[in-house]
């Protein structure tokens, strides 16, 4: 089952997705306010039972970032071996990987534009898997680490990429313009394995593919990523980590090949399914 957060004649709501359309739920669980209360809770199941034979209440709606309260949202830059290369500085693989912090304010919905700001036309695309935690834990082992996930989503990690560059140290900036990214459609609870460790990362851009890798080539992979980061801090059920994304970005071409106004922009992860969106520049 997929669930989603959505909203609706200016009303927000979350629930499960169905082919015919959204099955609002929050009159089901009235003790959960939003997705992200119901991953707290670990109520995903609950919320899962709570949909069976229910009909579809909106056929039309609106996608919002799958959690949009998500409390922390923690990125993993140069993740995969042909993203270090692109750097052509020399160096080796890294010891240990980048980290940066996103907010949810820099995302958007699945089929919702992407916000090109008019201070900066240097939006790029970057094609991720993204985690959610469902159970707390902290110095988190590697074999136990999938037991801490409670779904995963599929995320573009929009980036303006000339503002990643306005300092020495960091890429902030350059990470959390309002919706310059996007998260969704939904969330597919976490219940084997091979969802992960099979995953493929396609990224398209009107049409054409421009990253396609496996999440098996990251050079930490998801598990690490949890005992890593668990070591400097307690993972929370509601925290989301973006896994890293394959070669292809646009800045990475010659010349650069940044997103404009009209562009389709869709992340395909099998298991998962694909996150689409459009580009506007910010109305004045």
């Amino acid at each position: 089952m997929r669930f989603a957060s959505f909203s609706a004649q200016d009303e927000r709501l979350f629930g499960a997705v169905t082919e015919e359309g959204m099955i609002a739920l929050n009159d089901a669980v009235p003790q959960w306010r939003s997705l992200t209360d119901v991953v707290r809770s670990g109520g995903l199941a609950e919320l899962g039972a709570a949909a069976q034979g229910r009909a579809v209440t909106h056929k039309a709606f609106r996608f919002e970032m799958v959690l949009p309260d998500a409390p922390r949202i923690l990125c993993v830059g140069v993740n995969f071996p042909d993203r270090n290369a692109e750097y052509k500085d020399g160096s080796d693989l890294p010891r240990y990987m980048s980290l940066f912090p996103r907010f949810a304010s820099g995302f958007t919905g699945h089929d919702r534009p992407l916000i090109r700001p008019p201070e900066n036309h240097t939006l790029d695309y970057e094609g991720e898997v993204a985690i959610v935690i469902g159970r707390s834990g902290r110095r988190i082992r590697q074999q136990d680490a999938y037991d801490h996930i409670a779904a995963l989503t599929i995320c573009n990690e929009g980036t303006i990429r000339d503002w990643v560059r306005h300092a020495k140290f960091n890429v902030t900036q350059g990470k959390n313009w309002d919706k310059s990214g996007a998260m969704g459609p939904w969330l597919v609870p976490f219940t084997d394995a091979a969802q992960l460790d099979e995953a493929r990362i396609l990224t398209r851009v009107n049409g054409e593919v421009r990253q396609d890798d496996v999440l098996s080539r990251m050079m930490f992979p998801v598990r690490r990523e949890i005992e890593y980061i668990s070591t400097f801090m307690t993972l929370q059920p509601g925290d989301i980590i973006v896994t890293g994304t394959p070669t292809g970005a646009g800045a990475r071409f010659d010349p650069p090949r940044y997103l404009a106004p009209g562009d389709v922009v869709e992340v395909e992860v099998n298991g998962i399914g694909t996150l689409r969106n459009t580009v506007e520049d910010e109305a004045s």
